[in-house]
């Protein structure tokens, strides 16, 4: 792995090859470089300060040599990237205004693929993950790992068992906490259509009984000038002597036809005076028989006004008008038939609820006894791993044990936070990842009862039991680098060089990278990289030297003894290399 960052705080190349490689300086300097440039490698958050001032960006580049059958390959090519003679390149820029973008392969890709390809390419661990394992969590998301697929298949299956009983009992509970809502609003709905059905109104009845109102209201006076109108066109049969204005239509239309063949547009109006003729004497009729059917029966209109006062009691209720009023109903008629169908949905939600926790408590069970089965292997698998890191006597366990609850629990009101799952016989509590509470627990000596390592572990014997764990990974899930950013904090002595020689044996098979202040880890490495920071007055810069010979011993010896040419520093030192170089 090669990594070159520019404008990152500081302007480095930092060369780590295959095998042990310490990287040491003065405090800081080295965890900057690396870890942080690595970690913008790997999607981590784009933070513009650390964008160093005057800057316009930082960019880190990152070269990988990769199989092109590993995992972290192949998900690079499913992103359009292609290896450059079997490394991949991986580039991150981060402008001085937060802005990021991330490059693999040649092929500009979003952050969240970086962060996809770290799970394959790199295990960072520090101080805060010592920390982390302490949780109860965290200690049960290792045993899973550790357990591989035995817990991971039952998992999978248990967690969307879970998210949809969280689903089902999200809707169920609605249903039952707004029942009575629900049942006031059905009523109301009910006594609605019952109201429209029983008047039965007709679409546009409202606009017809209206305009007959208006009608049967002005009968008289609307027959009175029909009459009138008639016999101003017609003539009046009481008045023989009356002149109508049919006729006189008539006698102009007969004057002008006489002459019509002597100009052309004479004629024309002669036509005209035709037609009107005909126009009027249709209209006399049709006057005529509008005031014969007149209908004057105050009966109907007391009828009409009766039907429109109940198609009004609608309109104020239900709609501006009875279009209005009947849509209404359709909808009403649908929304009841879903609110009626509650009792229904609501026992179906109920018997899925209860299939559900069933489907859980055995599920649940599953993960018991694979979790189970897996916590002795791995509780020895550590144990043994300390045994190398100058805890001959230490001894782990595993505890894996349920919340019992009160029998009834199970029972409990169908809501997402009812209370438990049949488990084995019992009711347990359960969350998203089982029933299950793991806890490692650490015996330091014989003698010492086994304690949770959150209460009797010291900070060496974490960062050991930490350590110890993480090698065990390495051995049932491994990955190509690992990255351990002072894990060995806490830790002097004897202990300081077992964990040297134990992260020389992991060396063997990965590649790892300690950023460490301990000489008795960094002796062990093969490789080891100075970061040295220089200040020319306006801008900090680290640089990085890789120590050999007469320089690695310098180093040490400051490590040591904080002074480069103590002579018993420098002879500490060259032993501590020629334990390495035998004992590792």
């Amino acid at each position: 792995m090669r990594i070159r960052s520019l404008g990152v705080i500081d302007d480095a190349v930092v060369e780590l090859s295959p095998g042990f490689t310490a990287v040491t300086g003065e405090t800081g300097a080295g965890k900057t470089m690396v870890v942080t440039s690595l970690g913008l490698l790997l999607g981590g958050r784009a933070d513009p300060a650390l964008v160093r001032i005057g800057a316009r960006a930082a960019v880190v580049e990152g070269r990988i040599a990769l199989k092109s059958s590993s995992p972290a390959a192949v998900r690079a090519e499913e992103a359009g990237a292609e290896l450059d003679d079997g490394a991949l390149l991986i580039s991150r820029t981060v402008s001085a205004e937060g802005r990021s973008r991330a490059h693999v392969g040649g092929r500009s890709v979003p952050v969240g693929v970086l962060g996809d390809l770290a799970d394959d390419l790199v295990a960072v661990h520090g101080q805060t993950d010592q920390q982390g394992l302490l949780r109860p969590a965290r200690q049960r998301q290792a045993l899973d790992r550790y357990a591989g697929d035995a817990v991971a298949v039952p998992l999978a299956k248990y967690t969307a068992a879970h998210r949809r009983l969280r689903t089902v009992a999200t809707e169920l509970d609605e249903l039952t906490t707004r029942a009575r809502e629900r049942a006031q609003e059905a009523d109301l709905l009910r006594f609605g259509l019952d109201e429209i059905a029983a008047t039965e109104p007709l679409p546009g009845e409202d606009v017809e009984l209206a305009a007959e109102a208006e009608r049967l209201g002005h009968a008289e006076a609307l027959a009175s000038a029909a009459t009138v109108a008639h016999a101003a066109l017609a003539g009046n049969p009481e008045d023989p002597e009356g002149i109508d204005a049919t006729t006189l239509v008539a006698g102009a239309h007969r004057a002008l036809e006489t002459v019509r063949g002597h100009d052309q547009d004479l004629a024309a109006l002669a036509d005209r005076l035709g037609e009107l003729g005909i126009l009027m004497a249709d209209v006399a009729t049709e006057l005529a028989g509008y005031a014969d059917g007149l209908d004057a029966d105050p009966l109907r209109l007391a009828a009409v006004e009766e039907r429109r006062a109940a198609l009004n009691h609608l309109t104020r209720k239900y709609g501006e008008d009875i279009t209005a009023v009947l849509a209404w109903s359709e909808q009403s008629a649908a929304r009841l038939a879903e609110l009626d169908g509650d009792d229904d949905r609501i026992a179906e939600l109920t018997a899925e609820c209860d299939a559900l926790r069933a489907e859980l408590g055995e599920l649940a069970q599953q993960l018991t006894d694979a979790r189970t089965a897996s916590a002795e292997h791995f509780a020895a698998a550590v144990t043994t791993e300390l045994g190398e890191l100058a805890m001959p006597h230490a001894r782990v366990s595993v505890a894996i044990h349920q919340t019992e609850l009160p029998a009834g629990a199970a029972e409990a009101e169908h809501t997402e936070h009812a209370a438990g799952i049949e488990v084995n016989g019992r009711t347990v509590a359960y969350g998203p990842a089982g029933a299950d509470e793991v806890e490692i627990l650490l015996a330091p000596h014989p003698g010492a009862p086994p304690r949770p390592i959150a209460k009797g572990a010291s900070g060496g014997e974490l960062s050991r039991v930490m350590l110890a764990v993480e090698v065990v990974f390495a051995g049932s899930d491994p990955v190509p680098t690992y990255l351990f950013d002072e894990v060995d904090a806490g830790v002097g002595g004897k202990a300081a060089v077992e964990v040297g020689r134990r992260l020389a044996r992991l060396a063997k098979s990965a590649q790892v990278v300690v950023v460490t202040h301990l000489p008795q880890v960094a002796a062990f490495a093969d490789r080891q990289l100075l970061v040295e920071k220089t200040n020319d007055g306006s801008v900090t810069r680290s640089g990085v030297t890789v120590l050999e010979g007469e320089d690695r011993i310098r180093e040490l010896s400051r490590m040591l003894a904080g002074q480069e040419d103590s002579e018993t520093a420098r002879a500490h030192a060259e032993e501590l290399l020629a334990t390495a170089r035998t004992g590792a």
